[in-house]
């Protein structure tokens, strides 16, 4: 695992020193991703004058995994120096693909994934190589015969790889604070992606906070010529592999075994996956939440290790937040070496003015906290931790769901045509009618908006029937904002998987439509990006065997009525793990990672909330109207209403906002809670 970027400088050229220069500038700012050593690489073909002909040069951070030797250092060269690779990540078939590429002539200096790939590109290309690769991944390729430059991402989007033109500069790298050390860099927000932000709690791709730097999309590679460095152009991605088209393939052709067979078949595959995973080099663990996905994951990889595995869970004093005893109990019987973090609301609360460096952009999943904490803990003992992020998505494991469902159910009662009208009309009534003439519906309301007033209440069912499509229904739903236009003026709706009719999957019922929704946005923009910066931020790299393509596809395939049954959500992981771990340690209600950020907002981080929602500030900075945000502010404050989510949007914000004074160089705060093992 490890941090990569790169520039190209389509305006005056500069010498090879100057290039390396500013290519060690940028990779410094990575330098959390890895620790174990850096390179940058500009092509040494200079003229007499020593400046640059070929104008690409490449940074890297290593983070050493699987062979610690010099071999596997970066920026690598191929055998025949046709090809420079700079690649963060792990194919986890790597030793089976050494093993043919050496069948077909090719040798290798040391046991490095990076020169497997350099040698697969040159046998197979690399569109072949891509779709052979079983792994995470964000790789930049450049061509010296070519000139050309090759972008690509791993396929549900576990690796992180932005890229875009600032002025005549082409800039890529893993996270955005390499790129905003470029002497080139502008940085202009995109107003229009605060917009999706508020809506979403996170921005997404192939959308960046900033104008001219994107979000390269998961399973696609981008290659840029030089007629689109020479025009500064942004080139089409294509796709290698497809999450809509593996979604459609899998309803076309369902897996027509029984359960057991089925449950056997999920089983076998899996362990395949977490085996893979469980090589490396170094030290090597896996999160443990007392969940059915992280607990499944933990005991496959205990029945494949001659010894305990390490396991790590965080514990709060909050028994309501407090997963660490239900992880504790499936640890004990597994028989994992298990460690423990208590930590109190202050030491948690302690992340919070470092979540801006960390994420590089607005982002307000308020389990960044515990995720970060969790992984800073599971550093002092390994440098590799397994985790079971993906299972909610694949397999129906959102309570949310069924929730959604209801109302989709209750709305299709209407005519659509109808529908539509009345949900226009109800939208657009005053505060003051609805609060008077609709108070008696309130309890018919709640299952539509769970939060506010009447009057919030009638609008947002107003919004839902609005909605004429699945899709866009389920954006509705899952958003924060829901009207981000009120709050931002004259900004555009971007269009995303959720109301792109061109990324719309043919799906037979909104259950498979918000799978393939989340998977395709929320799962690789919200969920791994939580991961991968909190887990490289205190430079341990995370895997996550349950978002292997091969189980991926082959969850697409089990009918809906293997993943939820008799009110159960993702039946059939809960029927592998009872091959494992007694369903007595596990059937309990899903806790997730929360913090208490409604008592955290109107208590202790009151007065750092109350400086950034300040209406003067907010109206100097342009970006948002004060009065809505002020009113749910003070509606808060009164405990009239439990606005947290949304008022966490927009201090995420302001937070950012503000630290963008500062410098991108990460700086980890120290370590707080109480270790116990």
């Amino acid at each position: 695992m490890c941090g990569i970027t790169g520039f190209y400088s389509a305006g005056e050229p500069l010498s090879r020193e100057r290039q390396l220069e500013i290519a060690t500038r940028m990779t410094q700012c990575l330098a959390h991703r890895g620790p174990d050593g850096s390179g940058a690489w500009a092509d040494d073909k200079a003229g007499a004058d020593d400046v640059r002909k070929d104008k690409i040069v490449f940074g890297h951070t290593r983070l050493a995994i699987v062979d610690l030797s010099p071999t596997g250092a970066q920026p690598m060269l191929s055998s025949d120096e046709r090809f420079v690779l700079t690649f963060n990540g792990e194919i986890y078939n790597f030793p089976e693909l050494c093993n043919e590429l050496y069948t077909l002539g090719h040798t290798f200096r040391g046991t490095s994934d990076t020169e497997m790939i350099l040698a697969a590109v040159l046998e197979w290309g690399l569109e072949e190589s891509l779709k052979r690769f079983v792994g995470m991944f964000a790789t930049a390729l450049w061509d010296r015969e070519e000139k050309t430059l090759s972008l690509s991402r791993d396929r549900m989007g576990e690796k992180p790889l932005y890229w875009g033109w600032q002025g005549k500069t082409f800039l890529f790298g893993s996270e955005l604070k390499a790129l905003r050390t470029h002497p080139d860099w502008q940085g202009e927000i995109d107003r229009d992606a605060v917009g999706l932000f508020l809506r979403h709690n996170y921005i997404p791709a192939p959308y960046s906070i900033y104008k001219g730097i994107r979000k390269l999309l998961p399973g696609t590679t981008v290659t840029l010529t030089t007629q689109d460095f020479e025009a500064q152009r942004f080139p089409t991605p294509t796709a290698y592999w497809s999450l809509k088209a593996v979604a459609e393939a899998g309803i076309q052709n369902p897996f027509s075994g029984s359960d057991a067979e089925a449950i056997a078949s999920l089983d076998t595959l899996l362990r395949d996956a977490v085996g893979k995973q469980m090589t490396a080099d170094v030290p090597l663990g896996a999160f443990l939440s007392g969940g059915i996905d992280s607990s499944l994951i933990v005991a496959q990889m205990q029945s494949q290790s001659s010894r305990p595995v390490k396991t790590f869970a965080i514990g709060f004093e909050d028994a309501q937040l407090n997963e660490a005893e239900y992880a504790k109990q499936v640890a004990k019987h597994l028989g994992t070496e298990h460690h423990e973090l208590y930590v109190t609301e202050k030491e948690t609360r302690a992340v919070v003015p470092f979540l801006p460096t960390l994420y590089d952009e607005p982002f307000s999943d308020s389990s960044q906290i515990p995720t970060y904490l969790v992984s800073q803990m599971a550093r002092h003992h390994v440098t590799v931790s397994l985790s079971g992020d993906g299972g909610d998505e694949l397999f129906y494991g959102y309570e949310s769901y069924g929730r959604a469902q209801s109302v989709w159910k209750k709305l299709g009662l209407l005519p659509a045509p109808v529908r539509r009208g009345l949900g226009g009309a109800m939208a657009g009534l005053p505060e003051s009618a609805m609060q008077k003439g609709l108070g008696w519906t309130e309890a018919h309301l709640k299952s539509f908006s769970k939060t506010g007033n009447i009057a919030e209440k009638v609008h947002n069912l107003g919004l839902a029937l609005k909605q004429g499509e699945k899709e866009r229904f389920f954006r509705h739903f899952g958003s924060h904002w829901k009207e981000p236009e009120r709050l931002i003026a004259g900004i555009t709706d971007l269009p995303t998987a959720f109301s792109d009719r061109d990324e719309w999957a043919d799906l037979p019922s909104l259950a498979h439509t918000m799978m393939y929704l989340d998977g395709r946005h929320y799962l690789p923009d919200d969920i791994l990006v939580k991961v991968d910066r909190a887990s490289m931020g205190v430079s341990l790299e995370c895997r996550t065997p349950l978002l292997d393509h091969r189980v991926v596809e082959f969850a697409w395939r089990l009918p809906l009525s293997l993943k939820e049954r008799d009110g159960k959500t993702k039946w059939i992981l809960r029927e592998v793990l009872d091959l494992y771990v007694p369903r007595t340690l596990i059937e309990r209600p899903k806790m997730g990672f929360a913090v208490p950020l409604g008592k955290w907002l109107t208590g202790p981080l009151r007065e750092w909330a109350e400086t950034l929602l300040d209406e003067g500030r907010l109206r100097e900075e342009g970006f948002f109207n004060p009065a809505p945000i002020r009113k749910k502010w003070q509606e808060h404050l009164l405990n009239r209403y439990n606005w947290q989510y949304y008022l966490w949007d927009i201090l995420m914000f302001q937070s950012w906002l503000e630290a963008q004074r500062d410098s991108p160089v990460l700086s980890v705060p120290k370590t707080v809670g109480r270790l116990q093992v």
